[in-house]
């Protein structure tokens, strides 16, 4: 089996998709706690962000190697990029719903997961995954502090039809 996958792809294209498939493994495990909330972008969205954005990162990083050193080669460029592209869908994972405004989290885990996406990408793994560990502690833990706070101080702290989410 190994000698057939050899021979279909190479070394390279081998390291990019394990690439990918990591980042797509990570992304929706914090795609599921934003799932479980109940929230617009779950599970595939982080999952296509993160494996989106390692792919991106690990074309220009490993598929290019031969230009490193080259003028005009420039890897760190596609990363730069990638953080533009995630403001602009995080943007539209913000809504305005009367005076509340809703998705600033999800937004920010997007922009998070792209920044997995891109560390994975660039052969990073561990820090990526301790990374994601980190995301969904803040995401799901740090969620249950606030309601804690909010049942224990009331309206002192955020009152909930006022809190974005």
């Amino acid at each position: 089996m190994t000698q057939i996958i050899r021979v279909i792809f190479t070394s390279v294209e081998l390291i990019i998709i394990i690439k990918v498939a990591v980042a797509a493994l990570l992304g929706a495990v914090v795609g599921l706690e934003r799932e479980l909330a109940r929230k617009v972008a779950g599970i595939r969205t982080h999952s296509l962000v993160c494996l989106a954005s390692a792919l991106f990162t690990s074309i220009s990083v490993d598929a290019f190697k031969s230009y490193i050193g080259s003028i005009g080669y420039d890897p760190s460029r596609i990363i730069s990029n990638i953080v533009v592209g995630i403001g602009f869908i995080g943007a539209g994972a913000i809504l305005r719903n009367g005076s509340k405004v809703e998705g600033t989290t999800t937004a920010a885990s997007l922009w998070a997961i792209a920044a997995i996406g891109v560390t994975v990408g660039v052969g990073m793994f561990k820090e990526a995954v301790v990374i994601t560990v980190l995301i969904y502690v803040v995401l799901q833990i740090v969620w249950l502090a606030e309601e804690k706070m909010r049942i224990r101080w009331g309206r002192i702290y955020k009152p909930k039809e006022e809190v974005s989410e």
